[in-house]
């Protein structure tokens, strides 16, 4: 009775095509979209037309970092619970950076304390 698993061809039908549609456009980090958002109006440039992304680059949600198809799809997306999480986080404390993740990891400037009487 040899022969391959039935079950086999079970396992590629489980594999999700998330992650792939994830990266596709990449998501800027949280440090990136609070400085972003804490830029001054002038400052901000308006959107470029891009046939690429969604919308054509039109619709973007600055706090999620996401482009949307149109408006309404935009509008929708401002009611949800994920969006206003992401607003209230961006608007408290500043995250985390690079520089903080490298010095936690003792990867930066050294920090011996202060210079003591040599001898």
């Amino acid at each position: 009775m040899g022969g391959k698993c039935p079950h086999r061809s079970v396992k590629k039908r489980r594999y999700s095509h998330k992650t792939a549609r994830r990266t596709k456009f990449l998501i800027k980090g949280d440090d990136m979209v609070y400085d972003q958002l804490n830029k001054a109006d002038e400052e901000r440039q308006p959107l470029p037309v891009d046939e690429d992304l969604p919308g054509m680059g039109q619709y973007y949600c600055l706090h999620c970092d996401r482009y949307f198809s149109n408006v309404a799809v935009r509008d929708e997306h401002f009611k949800t619970k994920k969006h206003k999480r992401r607003v209230k986080q961006m608007m408290g404390p500043a995250p985390h950076t690079q520089l903080d993740a490298e010095l936690a990891a003792g990867m930066g400037m050294p920090d011996n304390g202060p210079k003591l009487m040599s001898m």
